[in-house]
């Protein structure tokens, strides 16, 4: 609460509440960069692969360090030379104001489902902790201390709070998987293996859904609204450059150590009624001490988290919808608690499946890859290009969910369509070319 409440104390503009003066350095870039992926929902949703695949639950956070590292190298740079208020701001620029306002609309839905999946995890994870306690009580209650903590201070608050909760998740996590697996017995690594042999692990987490979800998270992550403000909020583009460089490797680390730590279950004879339970059950194993330390670190992560997501849709909201450059950071903080609120109700009514739930709302998200990468990179591409992939794209991915659903690996389906969107993309902009150029392509 601290570190949050110390940020707000230097917010003066609307700048600094939204992009925490386009100041940061590369450690506190690189902090909160990983606490934006080490949050309470993909922790639960990651860790729960361990239960079933084992040592091949490690392919799931390898979907990180690839995602990860093809942002940095196609983006990150890119994204900081931008400069701007939100991510849907160069479709503007690039395609006009239909298609900026049609990217900031798909951009904004994605992020309401993003935040939603977020509050549900706080359910999963503080629930058993709060006896007598229903499910909208708990969530009410984590959403209020979560404004209580960064409302004021904004982005500055959130990226305070993540340096703090990121030193402590490189100690925390390490001895939780080390206390796992000390609690499975001698030999814990072997057995393991023996518990959930390699041909069974892949039955139940096929290769090519773990293909079809690294493929996602490329064309998805390079749009990712919560990441393109921090990457505003870098001192420079090389700062941008390493620290999501940095962060792809350690994301990768952290999850790997928490599905590792949920795979020990398997050798205790923990029956789960469902797998997402694996990481909750775990920490109220964990001695008193570090119980209370590990609930304090979630907490902490989801906090910043959400508060992150809910402040880039501010972000957006004001460069995309509202004018810029109020001298009063009041605008936002009400733009941040109506997020908040929306976030809160979708997530009571909403959400069942975290992870699918979570999967599900990138698909507003990977309809502008093409159209994203093309006008930073290729001089050629039209409104009419943009506009044709944006919108198969968008017409896929629902298609693929309502007529494969979730049991039927629609994500599979979902990716294989992405060169569809390209192809669509060039064809497009090569048969209705227009006059623009892209101010940061090659």
């Amino acid at each position: 609460m601290y570190s949050g409440w110390r940020g707000a104390s230097r917010v003066q503009r609307e700048e600094d509440y939204l992009l925490a003066s386009r100041n940061t350095g590369l450690f506190a870039l690189t902090a909160t960069l990983v606490m934006t992926e080490f949050n309470t929902t993909t922790l639960v949703a990651f860790s729960s692969v361990g239960y079933f695949a084992g040592w091949w639950g490690l392919s799931l956070p390898f979907v990180f360090l690839v995602g990860l590292a093809f942002y940095s190298v196609t983006v990150a740079r890119q994204w900081k030379r931008l400069d701007a208020y939100s991510t849907a701001q160069l479709f503007k620029a690039k395609y006009g104001n239909v298609i900026g306002k049609l990217a900031a609309a798909s951009l904004l839905l994605a992020m309401i489902g993003f935040s939603a999946t977020y509050v549900k995890s706080m359910y999963l994870v503080f629930g058993p902790i709060l006896e007598g306690w229903n499910e909208w009580s708990v969530t009410a209650l984590s959403v209020a201390i979560v404004l209580l903590i960064t409302l004021r201070g904004g982005l500055k608050s959130v990226i305070g709070a993540d340096v703090v909760s990121f030193v402590a998740v490189l100690i925390l996590l390490p001895t939780i998987m080390v206390y796992s697996f000390l609690q499975a017995g001698p030999d814990a690594i072997t057995k393991i293996a023996e518990a959930i042999p390699l041909d069974r692990a892949m039955k139940a987490l096929p290769p090519e859904y773990v293909a079809s979800l690294i493929a996602l998270t490329c064309f998805t992550y390079i749009a990712a609204p919560w990441y393109g403000q921090k990457i505003f909020a870098a001192r420079n583009e090389s700062t941008a450059f390493l620290a999501v460089a940095i962060s792809a490797v350690l994301v990768f680390a952290l999850y790997g150590m928490a599905v590792l730590s949920v795979a020990a279950l398997q050798i205790m004879d923990v029956d789960l009624a469902a797998a997402q339970e694996g990481l909750p059950y775990l920490v109220t194993i964990l001695p008193a001490g570090l119980r209370g330390l590990t609930y304090g670190l979630f907490f902490a992560a989801a906090a910043t988290t959400l508060a992150g997501v809910w402040s880039a849709m501010s972000s957006m909201a004001v460069g995309d919808f509202l004018a810029k450059g109020s001298d009063s950071p009041r605008r936002g903080i009400l733009l941040t608690a109506g997020f908040a609120a929306t976030s809160y109700l979708l997530a009571n009514v909403l959400v069942d499946n975290v992870l699918q739930k979570l999967i599900l709302a990138n698909i507003p998200v990977a309809a502008l890859s093409f159209a994203l990468l093309a006008g930073f990179h290729w001089k050629k591409v039209s409104r009419a290009g943009a506009s044709v992939s944006i919108l198969a794209g968008l017409g896929w991915g629902v298609f693929c969910y309502l007529y494969f659903g979730e049991g039927g690996m629609y994500t599979v389906y979902w990716a294989a369509g992405i060169p569809g969107f390209f192809i669509l993309g060039i064809l497009g902009s090569l048969t209705w070319p227009d006059r623009a150029t892209s101010p940061h392509g090659k």
